[in-house]
């Protein structure tokens, strides 16, 4: 009977292709909205996860990176005197009001203020030796590719934030973050665009320890240092988890995407059941001919659940294809999709499980299948 269900999906290819393209899209839809959402909020982390620091240190209580408030500099002293810390840099967060070159407004910026030196921790992954070296001019500024047009500026051009002129010495990609556009500035240049926050106080210090796999013991030990100021010490994980558990839970733009990808997941569900239950209502009198030559009905609920799965891997099987494809199209656009195997498999086994749920669905359409229909 299994050979049975896939004869029948061959030569009744067209009854099912409905069904096959409706688990497909619905794949498709699921793949795409979970690396969205994860792209989406896994950039609110990306001062985080574009550096090599093991450990963050900033204001306690503070729920985003981008919600730091100043801590003081002489905390600074506290991570030099472990033994375990083997670099230590600060990392100042401005906010700012941008003006390019060509007329397109003030624009809402995040300077970052970084170690411009070859051995900086910060945004290590994002940045060339060569950038980096770049940021040692006065006024130097790095932008990523995507944000241009907004910023109005090309390479070279310049500009003024906060009332002081600037210019673009580089320019890449992946500084891109979830409610604002990145500008990457050295610590001394990110010192004179800051009008508002004392000299002496800076809004983060990252440190790198001498074994990564300590980080979180460190970061205990660390955390007691009540006479060096108000404090709070993160691992580079869980302060990254941090961000993005505050952007996708406690805001309204993470809201709104989750209750997208509920809409997406049970608009796929329905579209799937209802075009496999059409495929099997499509096919009763055959059923029920089956039935009148001594097949009984459990036999025949395994050629449906058999369709089902064979529906289902030929739908993922072509989302997987489209999905790659789309994801080739957000890096060229510079659209902030992320999806890990987990996510991915998670994702797979979903639409599977859809489609598996559907074919119990259009089990039920077997009561028809009753070989005195085929006299009427």
């Amino acid at each position: 009977m299994v050979a049975l269900a896939r004869l029948t999906l061959i030569h009744e290819w067209r009854r099912f292709l409905p069904a096959i393209i409706a688990v497909g899209f619905a794949g498709l839809l699921q793949l795409l909205q979970a690396a969205l959402v994860l792209g989406i909020f896994g950039s609110a982390s990306v001062y985080i996860t574009g550096s090599t620091a093991d450990l963050w240190v900033g204001y306690p209580g503070t729920q985003s990176v981008n919600l730091g408030r100043p801590i003081d500099a002489g905390v600074e002293m506290r991570l030099r005197m472990d033994a375990d810390v083997v670099r230590v840099e600060p990392f100042r967060w401005v906010d700012a009001d941008w003006r390019g070159a060509r007329d397109t407004g003030g624009v809402s910026v995040f300077v970052s203020g970084i170690d411009a030196g070859p051995q900086g921790l910060m945004f290590e992954r994002v940045l060339s030796t060569d950038l980096r070296a770049r940021l040692d001019e006065p006024g130097a500024v790095i932008i990523d590719r995507a944000d241009l047009d907004s910023l109005g500026v090309n390479l070279g051009d310049a500009a003024t934030i906060n009332g002081h002129r600037v210019r673009v010495v580089g320019i890449t990609s992946g500084l891109r973050a979830l409610g604002g556009v990145n500008v990457l500035a050295s610590l001394t240049t990110a010192r004179q665009l800051d009008t508002t926050a004392p000299a002496d106080r800076i809004t983060y210090l990252v440190a790198k320890v001498r074994d990564p796999a300590q980080a979180e013991a460190v970061a205990a030990r660390l955390g007691d240092g009540a006479a060096f100021g108000s404090y709070a010490v993160w691992t580079a994980q869980q302060f990254a988890q941090r961000s993005q558990l505050y952007w996708m839970f406690d805001t309204g733009a993470g809201a709104g995407v989750l209750f997208l990808a509920a809409i997406v997941f049970l608009v796929g569900a329905v579209i799937t059941s209802q075009t496999l239950v059409a495929a099997v209502v499509g096919s009763i009198r055959e059923y029920a001919t089956l039935n009148a030559l001594g097949v009984g009905v459990t036999a025949l609920r395994k050629v449906v659940m058999e369709q089902a799965f064979w529906v289902g891997a030929l739908g993922l099987l072509g989302s997987s294809l489209l999905a790659g494809l789309f994801f080739v199209l957000a890096g060229y656009y510079n659209v902030p999709l992320q999806l890990s195997p987990i996510a991915a498999l998670a994702c797979l086994l979903l639409s599977m499980t859809l489609a598996l749920v559907s074919g119990l669905a259009a089990i039920r359409t077997l009561r028809h299948a009753d070989p005195a229909s085929l006299l009427r």
